[in-house]
């Protein structure tokens, strides 16, 4: 290309901004060197153009890096393009347009996402993979899977979510995977700022304030968040805190190594529960008022992406998920108040509870484009080692103060124990083309690995506590994708998973407590068969039929041995969910064209129906086990619909939900 057809190209790029399209450029163009007779390539930086287009909800591409999604249940949550609130982290409108998201608060500060799909259990998105631009999150995925870890929502581009069939490419979790990716550098500048300054009611005060630009083949950006507020109800305060740097740096076109670095803190003041009868007469009252939580998360990480050849893409990712999660509290019925006790003249010693996260996780991962017959086919292979040590210290008795004090009284915790696991997993998975149209996906996933239990509980016999775990499954599965034509595709998909029996369901929470020493993870599979389209730009549609059959579920039945009575943790049944999403935003004006000029109108439905139930299940109930089979899941609503109406005109825009 020569320099004048290459300016004439800029010129027609910069009419494009003028008139606000949406365009993503990517251009390896040539310039003439000094001498005028060689060339040297160059390559520019993509640059992001938006639009004043819908935010349909889209499905990732069927390849991306070294990751395969075709035939899987997938979507890209734009957050530029939606009105959300930013400053609170509101999962119920992050996730408005996700049918089947099933979203609880344990309070109203949003510094904990608690979602889950298709009737499974949302305590702190434990079902799901997550991940942070790739980076696992969760902070022990074999001990407590739970991500305490959540970025402000200002930070993140983009939400990527890949339903039950990312066991195979992520790991055990039935849920899926979902991907919170953050902003990145604005590359045309070699510094650039943004800051955002919130206040709302209730002392609410946010500040999010962030850095970035590319100098030579270096990028940077980070980010500085702080947020506060005295909650709706009394006691109910909060402060959270979240940093991150990203160091990237190209030294060929082959190779790319990125640093980044994670950190989260917030101190949470927990208010207590309330019965009806209390909430009926103010629900902003408290119980408590010496109650705190808090977790301190850091998450950093090696990325290194390099590329063999046209064809061969390597990536390798080192991370680790380290820090603590604390809570001090004094622990009753909300009937019972916390105040003075007269005989010490003091409130009564709170519960401290402590866990220490050491995860450590390395995955190397090969992607290779081939063909067959002509058809281009891919193959995605790796290989993944985590190595986690989790240290649970409860029932530590700490002072009598009210302010966030996590010292003791007694230098022996009531639990002091550790969860050490070591696990090896292996993954292949082939993208065959057969047609122009139709393409199909088949892949397995070892995993090898062993979780060994140690410590002391207080009046508790330690040959009772199980000390070894194997973790070894052969997960297969199955998808396929068919274009019925280019704006509308069938795919369908069926893979395996498993959930590992985590420290919460090994260790006795009383002495009228026991543990199967043979209790084993829970194993299944899910499926589902989809139809999405674009019709004309106008109407988007992503209608869903799912199954999740989720066996050796872990729960107590009631035991009786040598005249005495308690609860037995083991594996107490199978559990099966199935039913429908639907996702359907139609723009009913853009067909007219100028007619509307500047404005543009979108409808959006996402809707569920959800049918989880009990299959030969058991229960205890009033000192006998009952047969719950045909019940319904607990936290598992049979229908969830969220809808909304959104109006634009040029920087303008509002939604109702």
């Amino acid at each position: 290309m020569s320099i004048k057809t290459f300016k004439s190209f800029k010129y027609q790029f910069v009419f494009a901004i003028f008139l606000n399209l949406t365009l993503a450029v990517s251009y390896n163009g040539y310039a003439q060197t000094k001498d005028q007779d060689s060339l040297k390539i160059i390559k520019l930086d993509t640059v992001i153009i938006r639009d004043k287009i819908p935010p349909f909800i889209k499905p990732l591409p069927a390849i991306k890096g070294t990751y395969i999604f075709s035939g899987r249940k997938s979507e890209i949550i734009e957050l530029e393009k939606m009105d959300i609130n930013r400053v609170d982290n509101n999962a119920r409108q992050l996730f408005s347009k996700s049918p089947g998201i099933f979203v609880y608060e344990t309070d109203g500060s949003g510094n904990q996402v608690n979602i889950s799909t298709r009737g499974l259990n949302a305590h702190r998105s434990w079902e799901f993979n997550v991940r942070h631009n790739s980076i696992v999150t969760n902070s022990d995925l074999y001990g407590y899977p739970a991500s305490h870890f959540n970025p402000p929502t200002e930070s993140i581009d983009r939400i990527e979510l890949v339903r039950g069939g990312a066991s195979l490419q992520y790991g055990a979790q039935f849920g899926g995977m979902i991907n919170y990716v953050t902003k990145s550098a604005d590359t045309t500048k070699r510094i650039s700022f943004e800051t955002q300054q919130s206040v709302g009611s209730y002392g609410l005060f946010n500040s999010y304030n962030a850095i970035g630009g590319k100098i030579g083949k270096f990028k940077y950006y980070a980010y500085a968040s702080y947020r506060r507020s005295d909650g709706y109800r009394e006691n109910s305060d909060y402060k959270y805190q979240a940093y991150h740097a990203n160091l990237e740096y190209d030294f060929s076109p082959q190779l790319n190594i990125k640093l980044a670095y994670n950190k989260m803190y917030y101190v949470n003041h927990v208010n207590g529960g309330l019965t009806d009868q209390q909430f009926k007469e103010n629900p902003r009252q408290s119980t408590r008022k010496r109650n705190y939580y808090s977790p301190d998360i850091y998450v950093p990480s090696l990325t290194i992406n390099y590329k063999l050849s046209h064809h061969t893409q390597l990536n390798f990712i080192s991370s680790a998920v380290l820090g603590e999660r604390n809570s001090v509290q004094f622990i009753a019925l909300s009937t019972v108040n916390d105040t003075i006790n007269t005989a010490i003249n003091a409130f009564n010693p709170r519960q401290v509870d402590r866990d220490y996260y050491n995860s450590y996780s390395n995955e190397l991962r090969i992607i290779h484009n081939y063909q067959i017959a002509k058809m281009s086919n891919t193959l995605v292979a790796g290989i993944r080692y985590i190595n986690n040590n989790l240290i649970r210290k409860q029932l530590g008795k700490g002072t009598s103060n009210s302010d966030y004090d996590l010292s003791l009284t007694s230098i022996e915790y009531g639990r002091d124990l550790k969860y050490k696991t070591g696990n090896v997993s292996l993954f292949v998975e082939n993208l065959f083309k057969i047609t122009d149209k139709l393409t199909f996906t088949a892949g397995v996933r070892v995993e090898d690995g062993e979780t060994n239990t140690s410590g002391t509980i207080k009046n508790y016999h330690a040959n009772k506590l199980p000390v070894q775990i194997k973790h070894q499954f052969a997960l297969f599965g199955f998808s396929g994708e068919y274009a019925i034509n280019e704006n509308v595709k069938f795919l369908a998909n069926w893979s395996q998973a498993y959930r590992p029996v985590i420290f919460a369901d090994l260790i006795p929470t009383t002495t009228l407590n026991r543990v199967d020493p043979n209790i084993r993870d829970a194993f299944g599979h899910n499926s589902e068969i989809s139809l999405r389209g674009n019709l004309k730009g106008v109407f988007q549609f992503d209608l869903t039929a799912f199954n999740v059959l989720y066996k050796h579920r872990i729960g107590d039945v009631f035991m009786t041995s040598n005249g005495q009575s308690f609860f037995y943790k083991t594996n107490t049944g199978t559990s099966r969910s199935y039913g429908l999403e639907f996702y359907g935003e139609i723009s009913p004006f853009k067909s007219l064209g100028s007619y509307t000029k500047n404005w543009n109108v979108s409808i959006h439905t996402a809707t569920s129906y959800l049918h989880a139930q009990y299959v030969n299940s058991e229960k205890p109930k009033n000192g006998e086990n009952i047969n719950v089979s045909g019940n319904q899941v607990e936290a598992a609503p049979n229908w969830m619909s969220r809808n909304g109406l959104q109006l634009r005109n040029k920087g303008f825009s509002t939604t109702i939900q």
